[in-house]
Formats: C-alpha cells, sequence, structure tokens
C-alpha cells in the first residue's frame, strides 16, 4: 500500500511504512542532506531510521550549498 507525503515542497507517493532514512536513500541524495524535518520538527540524523512516515507528513530534507 502506498501513501503520500510532500518532500520539498513536492507530492510524492511512498510505501507505506517508510522510514525518513530509506526515502532519504531511495532519493540517492544521502551523501547531501545535513538536516531533515519532519511537518516543522527537525529528526536527528541518527534517529531517520527509526522515524516513519505517515500519510500526509511534509519533509524537509536541507543540505548547504557552497558558494560566494
Amino acid at each position: 500500500m502506498e501513501i503520500e507525503v510532500i518532500v520539498n515542497g513536492e507530492p510524492r507517493r511512498i510505501v507505506e511504512q517508510k522510514d525518513l532514512q530509506s526515502l532519504i536513500d531511495d532519493l540517492q541524495i544521502a551523501e547531501r542532506v545535513m538536516a531533515a524535518a519532519v511537518n516543522m520538527e527537525i529528526v536527528k540524523k541518527e534517529r531517520w531510521s527509526e522515524h516513519r512516515l505517515r500519510e500526509g507528513d511534509r519533509i524537509e530534507l536541507l543540505h548547504f550549498v557552497g558558494g560566494g
């Protein structure tokens, strides 16, 4: 079964019971993600694999961009 979540403002269908770490891995951005928030609450990196995603969650994956 699938659920819908919002990732950085874009709707995305994912497998039910997916955890935050699996989502990041599936998006192939694990090396760049420095911080993650679900429904405006920061989820510490060591808890990403424990944090189960739910229908309607709003996920923000933040990374640092260099430049000047």
